[in-house]
């Protein structure tokens, strides 16, 4: 039987999302035919290609004058420019037709909507109308110039489709209300049931394509994200549709996070199993039994429905797995000449995501500190720790590098342990490898200069990690297992070692008041101003079921709302703050200092010039960062 992985609408534009690669490489692995798709990356193409562009204005063509919107209208008449230049534009975000970034720089080449309009409106420091984008790409970054503007672009004609065939269409967050943290699922239901758009349309014909071209016995989609969610139901229906003898299955991590207390029968309308956690070994259960060799009693970690048409669990038990007999991935099958490099936000970190074809693999499975307050730390994903080897990590390193011909590596951990990275280093040095590497990880004081010279000699190029609240009695409470003064000391060790570092802020974590939050970001602008760190993002804290202050909200001083019945999906929860803080309002400030932190801007005001009301002076010591480097 050949089991076809799929990756549904909506993931990533510039690389793949890495689980139909591990799961093909699996598979393939144990001598079984596997082969993937992203039909992701083909919606995209197959919408934003000529013929595509004048079915969006067939559809627009079809609605009344009061319903077309201004950008709609401005898309129609400028529609023979968009025709001749989406092409070209998708050629060069590809990297096929570098050469074309000096016309997009000119101006006067792709046609501009709306998206372009804060460009236009830019005033500098002095009053006088300024370059918008010196600041970021300097006199020299014509290529990255023309990507960004290329990328604004393709948002409009991304605004334009919601507007005039799917209001829900978006490039990474995909529908993803019918979804996330959705109890019921009627609503997803209703939209299903309801007569297929041009992007229904364009992903069925899609959809039959694929299979098609490889003859699939059972196909596995993996919805990572609640905006694929949608997509992949979708892609079910046809399948059941018009060939009701191939099985589906559904996985990945929103399965994995939101449906473990699923009890929605119609959701077996669309998929013959759903199956949690890791998949290697539920899928080797499963190919036992549709072979005849394994009870369906006898399966693993998987949902079905029962003769009487009610949900069924079934999980005999059977243990995952090592780590190291996984298999190396593959991308074989994937166009990865066709993905899109796209650079519409400037954050340097967020850039690295968005930006370039990079291979993603991990270092370990799960997280070897599983303490965090705020993490899912009972789910498999991080609970599970295990680990391999450097020499048969690097041996996947080359053979991924050898079959994608990139020597760039996003690895995916939770948090890459530094025994880990500090051996895997030292066997990269030793065979001389030269490769590009980031990843994410703890501020661990094992991280001491003497290791991120190490890391940076060999490859690594950036860094993220979790500063969360940034304040000590609040990192406490999470059971961060790390200080501020700590943080500051790692995060300068890596900027001097050149590696770029991203912290993860949070706010709006249980009984955080604005005191705190003041502090909070009192901590930050002295990291940026210390050369600690170099780029951030402030998170609105979100409490989930999994997570210890969603299992025990009294330990944290919070009362959780009331929870209706969940026969769908159940991960966030509402909760009650005595603290009364509109944490909202502080959000809004923080995000505007870490914007222009991260260009250098406003590091000598004082941090309350950034709240609109009034709030309380930093407790924080002025120099607090800067001692603590200095110690």
């Amino acid at each position: 039987m050949r089991v076809l992985s799929v990756i549904p609408p909506m993931t990533q534009l510039n690389t793949p999302y890495p689980s139909t690669a591990y799961l093909t490489g699996f598979l393939r692995s144990r001598g079984i035919d596997a082969v993937q798709e992203d039909l992701a990356l083909g919606l995209v193409l197959k919408l934003f290609s000529p013929e595509g562009l004048q079915e969006v204005r067939d559809c627009i063509q079809a609605l009344p004058p009061r319903k077309r919107t201004p950008r709609v209208k401005a898309f129609d008449a400028a529609f023979e420019r968009y025709l001749a230049t989406v092409e070209p534009a998708l050629a060069f975000l590809q990297g096929r037709d570098p050469t074309l970034s000096n016309r997009i720089c000119g101006r006067n080449f792709l046609p501009e909507g709306p998206r372009f309009a804060a460009l236009d409106v830019y005033v500098d420091a002095d009053g006088d109308g300024g370059d918008p984008l010196a600041w970021a790409f300097g006199a020299l970054g014509l290529h990255d110039r023309a990507r960004h503007l290329a990328t604004l672009y393709l948002n409009d004609l991304a605004d334009v489709l919601r507007d005039a065939v799917d209001p829900r269409f978006e490039f990474v967050r995909y529908a993803e209300s019918l979804a996330q943290s959705q109890p019921s699922f009627e609503p997803l239901a209703a939209a299903l049931a309801a007569p297929p758009n041009l992007v229904d349309d364009t992903l069925r014909e899609l959809t039959l394509e694929a299979l098609r071209r490889h003859a699939p016995g059972l196909v596995l989609l993996s919805a990572p994200f609640p905006g694929a969610v949608y997509a992949a139901f979708r892609i079910a229906q046809t399948i059941k549709a018009q060939h009701p003898e191939i099985l589906t299955v559904l996985g990945g991590g929103f399965v994995n996070t939101e449906l473990r207390e699923l009890a929605e029968p119609r959701v077996f309308d669309y998929f013959d199993y759903v199956c949690l956690d890791a998949g290697e070994r539920p899928l080797l259960a499963l190919l036992e039994h549709l072979r005849g060799a394994r009870p369906r009693e006898r399966l693993v970690r998987s949902f079905v429905r029962g003769g009487d048409g009610a949900v069924r669990y079934i999980d005999c038990g059977e243990p995952d797995l090592p780590f190291a007999q996984v298999g190396t991935p593959t991308w074989d099958g994937l166009p990865l000449d066709r993905y899109l490099s796209v650079l519409d936000m400037l954050n340097p970190m967020h850039r690295l995501w968005s930006d370039g074809r990079w291979n993603k693999l991990t270092v370990a499975h799960g997280c070897y500190w599983k303490k965090c307050s705020f993490c899912d730390v009972g789910l498999d994903y991080i609970s599970r720790y295990d680990t391999v080897g450097a020499a048969l990590l690097v041996d996947r390193i080359q053979a991924v590098a050898a079959e994608t011909g990139q020597s760039g590596f996003h690895f995916v951990d939770e948090a890459a342990p530094p025994k880990a990275l500090k051996t895997l280093a030292a066997e990269l040095q030793r065979r001389g490898l030269a490769v590009s590497w980031w990843g994410n990880i703890r501020f661990e004081k094992s991280f001491t200069p003497e290791l991120c010279r190490q890391l940076a000699d060999s490859g690594c190029i950036a860094i993220s990690g979790g500063l969360e609240v940034a304040s000590d009695r609040l990192l406490k409470l999470m059971k961060k297992g790390v200080s501020v003064e700590q943080v500051a000391r790692v995060t300068r060790a890596f900027s001097d070692a050149g590696i770029l570092v991203h912290a993860y802020l949070m706010y709006g974590f249980p009984t955080q008041t604005v005191q705190d939050t003041v502090d909070a970001l009192e901590y930050v602008r002295q990291l940026f101003a210390a050369g600690c760190i170099q780029s951030g993002f402030f998170h609105r804290f979100a409490c989930t079921v999994h997570s210890p202050v969603g299992k025990h909200p009294e330990q944290y001083g919070v009362t959780l709302a009331p929870q209706a019945a969940v026969s769908f999906a159940r991960n966030d929860i509402a909760f009650f703050d005595p603290a009364g803080v509109d944490h909202d309002a502080l959000g809004t400030a923080l995000n505007k200092a870490l914007y222009n932190y991260m260009h250098g801007l406003g590091l000598e005001e004082d941090v309350r010039s950034w709240f609109t009301g009034k709030v309380p002076r930093s407790t924080v010591p002025r120099h607090f960062i800067e001692r603590a480097v200095a110690d």
